[in-house]
């Protein structure tokens, strides 16, 4: 059956039935809006969009797969605010033959994700298009704490990160080259393992600045230093090659830092936090941030890749 054949609001209907809502959902899908709880009496907010071609192909991934990755994507934002999710709204413009099972398995998907951090699919919209697109809208709880912004970081500070690098750009790499294994990396590019829970914990524990790593280490550091009017400087040594990104890396010819530093899409949390602060598990110090411009490693630039820019 294609979406054509169910019309709009047939589809609505098939997809939001699987849908459950967390705590903060007073009210959802079926009005004009939603109506979610805000305790903190502020909203984080971001939005991000995939576009099928361009951030995802169905022939390298399920539709729960997409769904995963549309959550991932915009939860990781507010985890990186020191924020906790707590409602998602999603747009899917789709080509009228799309077969409805997958705008249902894809919200299945959408809907897993979010539930990791309890958070709620409350609403959207549908259009048809001759581009597949999803756009989701992620709002989240600052907990009675300030947002942990990008112009924070001071010279003195350390920079630390919690999470994968290197994984779902290895895995890009492997399936545009047409093989489907080691499926490590090649899940890692499908559904990116987000360490949500540290965003609200470098908050806690006193984060200066903190950015979600999707377009690469090195670009996404770089907009804290340019926020901040600071340096930052990673040490090499302080990332470890793993042994399967090491393996594939060298059947590829690939030099792994350009995974590792450039690539994006794992959607680690990088911070900067005073130096005295003791990082609990999980938090890798990487460098430190120092005055002047711009981001280096062992203080030199960095001559491979730096990071994705969609129109460059």
């Amino acid at each position: 059956m294609r979406v054509a054949d169910t019309g709009e609001f047939g589809l609505i209907a098939r997809v939001t039935a699987r849908l459950r809502h967390g705590q903060a959902c007073l009210l959802g899908p079926g009005d004009d809006a939603a109506v979610v709880a805000a305790p903190d009496a502020r909203v984080a907010a971001s939005t991000d969009v995939l576009v099928e071609g361009r951030h995802f192909r169905r022939d390298w991934s399920s539709a729960r797969d997409v769904g995963h990755r549309a959550a991932a994507a915009n939860l990781a934002d507010i985890a990186a605010m020191g924020g906790v999710p707590t409602a998602l709204l999603v747009a899917l413009c789709a080509p009228p033959n799309l077969d409805v099972r997958w705008a249902e398995e894809l919200s299945e998907g959408l809907a897993a994700e979010a539930a990791r951090v309890g958070a709620s699919i409350v609403g959207g919209d549908m259009s048809a298009s001759p581009t597949l697109t999803i756009a989701v809208t992620a709002l989240g709880d600052l907990g009675g704490r300030p947002p942990v912004v990008r112009s924070g970081a001071r010279p003195g500070d350390v920079v630390a990160v919690n999470g994968r690098l290197g994984y779902a750009a290895a895995g890009y790499t492997v399936l545009s080259r047409g093989f489907r294994t080691p499926k490590l990396l090649v899940e890692a590019f499908r559904r990116p393992e987000v360490p949500y829970a540290a965003g609200p914990e470098a908050a806690r524990l006193g984060a200066t600045a903190m950015i979600d790593v999707s377009d690469g280490l090195l670009a996404d550091l770089g907009h804290i230093a340019t926020a901040s009017g600071v340096a930052i400087d990673l040490k090499r040594e302080a990332f470890a090659v793993p042994g399967q990104i090491r393996d594939a890396a060298l059947a590829l010819s690939v030099d792994p830092y350009d995974w590792i530093l450039g690539g994006g899409d794992d959607h680690a949390l990088a911070a900067t936090f005073p130096a005295d602060v003791a990082l609990p598990a999980g938090w890798a110090v990487i460098g430190a941030v120092g005055d002047g411009a711009g981001v280096t490693v062992d203080g030199a630039p960095y001559r491979g890749a730096a990071g994705w820019d969609h129109f460059r």
